[in-house]
C-alpha cells in the first residue's frame, strides 16, 4: 500500500496550537477507548445478562473495526482526502459513542463499537500525517509529534480514571461520554483542519471486497472464542466460526493477490523485521489487555469491588508509560531498540508468573501492585521501541504498509487474547483460584512470545545504526538498532 502525502490546499493554513488540540485531544478519546470499555465490562454484562465471553464483544468489537479496517482507512484518505475524512470519522464516532450509550440491543452496541474502531483506523493515522505536512521539520514538528504520542499514550490512563468514576453511576455514561467531546473537536476542526485534496494520480479503488474479507475473518474468530464456553471447544457452533475464518482470510489473500489496485501488496517484504516487531507488540498488548479481562472480572464479579476500584488497582500498570513517553525518542537513541526491547519483554513475564502464584483473593498492596508496576516497566522500556523497530530499515515506499499491518496485527492481538481471556475465566468461575489459573496460563504464554521475538531479533546480525525522519508513527527521528 502506497499512501501519497496530502496536499494542503494554499492559504489555509490554521493557527498550529489549535489544530494540535484538535488531533492531540482526537488522539485521547481514541486511546481512552478500550480502557472505559474495559472497567464497565461487568456493569455492562449484568445489564444484558452476559456472561464474561460474550460481554468482552463490547471491548473486542472496536479492536476489529480498528484492525480489520486499517488498511481500508488508508484507502479512504488517498480517495477522499485527509480533512474529509477525518472530520466524517469525527461525526461518526460521535454518533456511535451517543446510540451505544442509550441502545437496548447489544447487538447494535457492538456493531456501533466496531463503527467507532473504523473511526479510529481514519483519525488516527491521519493525524499524524496532518501533522507531519503542516509543521516545519524541526523543533516545532518535533514538539507536535510529542504532544500527540503523549495524548495518545495518556488516553489508557484517562480512560481507567473515566470509566471508574462514570461506570459506577452508570456504563452507559462511560460509552456515551465521548460524543460531546468528539462533536466538539469536530466543530472546531472545521475551522483548524487544513483543507487537503486526495492523493494526486488515477483515482483509487477502494477494495471493499478486501476490507470486508478481512474484517469478517476477525468476527468469526472472536465469535469462535466466545461460543467455548456455552458449546464447548468441539462443537459445531465453534468449529463453523473457524471455518468462517479460515475461509475469510485465504479469501482476503486471494483478493489482494488479484487486485489491481490492493490494500497492501503481497507479498511485503520487510527482512522479517516488522513481523517480529509486531509479535512483540502483539505479546505485550495482547498479554496486558487479557491480564486486565481477569483482573477486572475477578474484583468486581468476585471480590464485589466498584468500577473506581477496579480502574485505580491496575492504574499503575499504565501511567508509567504516560510519564515518560516524551523521553522514548532519548531512550532509544542512547540505548537502542534492539537491547529495549530484550529488557522490556522480560518484567511483564515476570508479573503474569508471580500473579499466576496469587491465591484467589490476593492482597493488593503486596500481590496485585508488583505485577501492575512489573507490566508497567515492560512498556516504559519496549513499547515505543517496537514501534521504531516496525519499519526500521524499509525504504520510504514500503513504511506505509508495514506500519498499517504491524497496527493491524497489534489491533488483532487485542481482539483474541481479551476474548480468550474471557472465555477460559468464565469457564473456571466457581472453581475457587485455581479454576482461575487457565486464564492466567493464557496470559504467562502470549506474554512469552515478547521474549521470543526479542531473543530472536537481538541473536540476528546488527543493522547499522542510521537516523530515520519523517517516520510513519509517532516515534520519528530515532536511532535504530
Amino acid at each position: 500500500m502506497k499512501t501519497a502525502p496530502q496536499r494542503t490546499a494554499p492559504g489555509t493554513a490554521a493557527p498550529r496550537g489549535g489544530l494540535l488540540a484538535v488531533l492531540a485531544g482526537n488522539m485521547l478519546i481514541d486511546a481512552l477507548e478500550v480502557s472505559a470499555t474495559l472497567v464497565a465490562l461487568p456493569a455492562l454484562g449484568r445489564d444484558f445478562h452476559l456472561a464474561p465471553s460474550t460481554a468482552q464483544w463490547a471491548m473486542t468489537a472496536f479492536a476489529i473495526g480498528f484492525g480489520g479496517l486499517m488498511l481500508f482507512g488508508a484507502r479512504v484518505v488517498a480517495v477522499h482526502g485527509a480533512r474529509r475524512a477525518y472530520l466524517w470519522a469525527l461525526l461518526a464516532f460521535a454518533a456511535a459513542s451517543l446510540v451505544t450509550g442509550v441502545t437496548g440491543s447489544f447487538a447494535l452496541l457492538v456493531a456501533c463499537r466496531v463503527v467507532k474502531g473504523f473511526c479510529a483506523a481514519l483519525t488516527a493515522p491521519t493525524g499524524l500525517a496532518i501533522i507531519m505536512n503542516t509543521f516545519p521539520e524541526g523543533p516545532h514538528r518535533s514538539r507536535a509529534i510529542s504532544v500527540y504520542t503523549v495524548f495518545g499514550a495518556g488516553g489508557f490512563t484517562t480512560g481507567l480514571l473515566l470509566s471508574g468514576v462514570l461506570t459506577d453511576i452508570s456504563w452507559r455514561w462511560t460509552l456515551a461520554a465521548p460524543a460531546p467531546a468528539a462533536l466538539l473537536l469536530f466543530l472546531l476542526g472545521l475551522r483548524m483542519i487544513p483543507r487537503s485534496a486526495p492523493a494526486p494520480g488515477p483515482r483509487r479503488r477502494y477494495d471493499v471486497a478486501g476490507a470486508l474479507s478481512a474484517t469478517g475473518a476477525l468476527v468469526c474468530l472472536d465469535l469462535a472464542i466466545a461460543s467455548s464456553p456455552a458449546h464447548g471447544w468441539f462443537s459445531a457452533q465453534v468449529a463453523a466460526a473457524a471455518a468462517g475464518f479460515a475461509v475469510l482470510g485465504a479469501l482476503f489473500v486471494a483478493v489482494e493477490r488479484r487486485s489491481t489496485d490492493p490494500l497492501v501488496q503481497l507479498p511485503l517484504r520487510t527482512g522479517g523485521t516488522m513481523a517480529r516487531s509486531a509479535l512483540g507488540a502483539g505479546a505485550l498488548n495482547g498479554s496486558y489487555l487479557g491480564l486486565l479481562v481477569v483482573v477486572t472480572f475477578q474484583f468486581q464479579a468476585t471480590r464485589g469491588w466498584s468500577a473506581l476500584e477496579t480502574a485505580l488497582a491496575i492504574l499503575p500498570a499504565s501511567v508509567p508509560l504516560a510519564l515518560v513517553a516524551l523521553h522514548s525518542g532519548r531512550m532509544i537513541a542512547r540505548f537502542g531498540t534492539r537491547r529495549l526491547i530484550a529488557y522490556g519483554s522480560l518484567p511483564p513475564l515476570a508479573g503474569y508468573l508471580l500473579y499466576l502464584r496469587l491465591p484467589a483473593h490476593p492482597g493488593y498492596a503486596t500481590a496485585v501492585l508488583p505485577t501492575m508496576l512489573l507490566v508497567g516497566l515492560g512498556f516504559v522500556l519496549s513499547f515505543a521501541a517496537l514501534n521504531t523497530q516496525a519499519t526500521s530499515g524499509l525504504a520510504p515506499a514500503e513504511r506505509g504498509a508495514a506500519a498499517a499491518l504491524y497496527q493491524s496485527a497489534v489491533q488483532i492481538a487485542a481482539v483474541v487474547a481479551p476474548a480468550l481471556a474471557a472465555a477460559l475465566f468464565q469457564n473456571g468461575l466457581g472453581s475457587g483460584s485455581g479454576g482461575l489459573r487457565p486464564a492466567v496460563w493464557l496470559v504467562v504464554a502470549i506474554g512469552a512470545l515478547g521474549p521470543v521475538a526479542a531473543l530472536t531479533t537481538y541473536l540476528l546480525p546488527r543493522p547499522p545504526r542510521r537516523v530515520t525522519s519523517g517516520g510513519q508513527g509517532p516515534w520519528t527521528r530515532r536511532v535504530s538498532g
